[in-house]
């Protein structure tokens, strides 16, 4: 544990002020200052999305060559450190983190929008729309978001485990090709911008989170939404955020996430046996089958003729969101990987976060189809009605006890859910600006504390003032600097698995029958052979 002194102000006060700053300019302004925001996005995505797609595409090429190439046999820890979380706490953490609220918010309702506004040529509301519909949700929120993810955890988890660096920043992770920049102006400034986007993302989180769990607390009340239920809502979630935070990664998050995983696998087994089970395997292997076998189209789709706006308004913006989430999701992924090999680590976020996503959309994505185009309930119509919380209300309604059952529970996955991932992010934020943290160290606890209480005063007052939804599309539109960063790191990452690892991880390996243990010290990394 470090104490107060080792806060790095120079770092923590402009990532806040400048924050601050850019939320009061919408305040003061909002009319103005959204219409601004709006349109640098638009520019941005439409200028742009070749870039973002073909980042997204490397990054899944990329991370499966690296963990099945020698490199990823390489341990990120010294040799005799063993992974500090099971796999399955691991694996929870990292989905949790990474997903959050989001995946409980879009699943069941964001195949619907897909059957409104199909890509592809294919016709609106057609039965091949709903075919895609089934198919786009495993792909937004598949394998490439996942490489995204895992795309800065590599080259960060190298350095503070194996380089034994005393900072976890995205500078740092940066310092095999920048040097000493790394702890200079240029090194603040990337960080600056990675503080920037992970607040603004939290913001993101709390925007789809805060209303639909007062719709929910509503319903199940009986008593309309308000301002003032929104801020009881805020100060739950921050409560919780706080003391899970401040207990730490092993009492605090990681016992919050085995818990969300479990109240998530009752909801997700209810509705697929009360539901249409057949329906939704058949579903689900028909989407995996097209998004296979479309996969490359659709991950360099830029739909250059009719510019209808659905890569735009879709994959693009999903890469967008994934590459401002990944610094955080990169740091709060490197710190619990301790122990574990870049293979592990690879296809760990690779298959456990993909997996996890694409059960989520096929059952519940899967059930909303089956109910929009049995005639059961008019889906698309009620969102366009009361919008999303009361539509996803009014699926979980059509559910055997759902009123008084399901509803319930839901809103407890919501909470749980969100304060996972605002657990991360203020892990990783007070991380971020503390100076000096080695690979198995936790910040402060009252630094840990002191962010999730900021992130929740933040998310009441841009709630109050409106400016939320404009602070979500100003951290996404960072994902454009973030590239160029996150490309620097990767050649870091290989600079230094060259320097350290390069004569020693050969194609052949000579095995040499001897009980003597001969230790290899080659810069900062520790190698053993027997």
């Amino acid at each position: 544990m470090k104490n107060k002194s080792n806060i790095d102000y120079s770092l923590m006060l402009p990532g806040i002020i400048v924050t601050l700053l850019f939320s009061v300019s919408l305040v003061v302004n909002p009319e103005k200052g959204s219409a601004m925001v709006n349109s640098v996005f638009a520019f941005i995505t439409t200028n742009f999305k070749w870039s973002f797609l073909l980042f997204g595409l490397f990054s899944v090429l990329f991370l499966v060559w690296l963990g099945s190439s020698r490199w990823g046999r390489i341990k990120l820890g010294a040799p005799e450190d063993k992974p500090e979380f099971s796999d399955y706490t691991w694996a929870a953490m990292v989905f949790c983190a990474g997903i959050g609220i989001a995946i409980v918010y879009w699943a069941f309702i964001e195949p619907v929008y897909y059957m409104g506004g199909p890509p592809l040529g294919v016709e609106a509301g057609s039965i091949m729309a709903a075919e895609w519909a089934g198919v786009l949700g495993q792909f937004h929120w598949g394998i490439t978001p996942w490489a995204i993810y895992a795309l800065p955890t590599i080259p960060i988890a190298y350095a503070i485990h194996v380089k034994r660096a005393s900072t976890l920043r995205l500078s740092t992770a940066c310092k095999g090709v920048i040097g000493g920049r790394a702890e200079g102006t240029l090194g603040k400034l990337i960080n600056t911008l990675v503080i920037f986007a992970m607040i603004g993302g939290v913001g993101t989180s709390l925007g789809l989170a805060v209303p639909l769990v007062t719709a929910l607390i509503a319903n199940m009340l009986g008593i309309p939404e308000s301002f003032q239920l929104q801020l009881i809502t805020l100060t739950i979630f921050t409560s919780l955020i706080s003391i899970t935070v401040y207990a730490g990664l092993q009492k605090g998050i990681a016992k919050l996430a085995d818990l969300n995983t479990y109240i998530a696998y009752f909801l997700l087994i209810f509705v697929f046996i009360a539901g249409p089970s057949i329906y939704i395997l058949n579903l689900w292997v028909n989407s995996l089958g097209l998004m296979f076998n479309d996969f490359i189209r659709l991950s360099l789709w830029t739909d250059p003729i009719a510019n209808a706006g659905f890569p735009e308004g879709w994959t693009v913006f999903y890469w967008a969101w994934w590459i401002a989430y990944a610094p955080m999701m990169g740091l709060f992924v490197a710190r619990i990987s301790r122990g574990r090999t870049i293979r592990q680590v690879v296809f760990g976020e690779l298959i456990f976060g993909s997996f996890g996503c694409w059960v989520f959309f096929a059952i519940w994505g899967g059930y909303a189809i089956d109910v929009q185009t049995s005639g059961a309930l008019d889906v698309a119509k009620i969102v366009s009605e009361v919008g999303t919380p009361g539509t996803i209300i009014a699926i979980l309604s059509t559910l055997p006890a759902g009123k008084w059952l399901i509803i319930p529970i839901f809103t407890i996955l919501c909470i749980v859910f969100l304060a996972t991932t605002l657990n991360s992010a203020a892990f990783t934020l007070s991380a971020q600006v503390t100076k000096e943290i080695s690979g198995h160290e936790e910040p402060n606890k009252w630094n840990r504390t002191l962010w999730a209480i900021f992130l929740g005063v933040f998310a009441v007052g841009l709630l109050a003032t409106g400016g939320l939804t404009a602070v979500q599309l100003a951290s996404i539109v960072v994902a454009l600097p973030l590239m160029p960063i996150l490309i620097t790191m990767l050649f870091s990452l290989l600079k230094w698995l060259k320097e350290d690892y390069g004569a020693q991880l050969t194609p052949k390996t000579v095995v040499l029958e001897t009980s003597e243990i001969i230790s290899i010290d080659k810069t900062s990394t520790e190698a053993k052979y027997s």
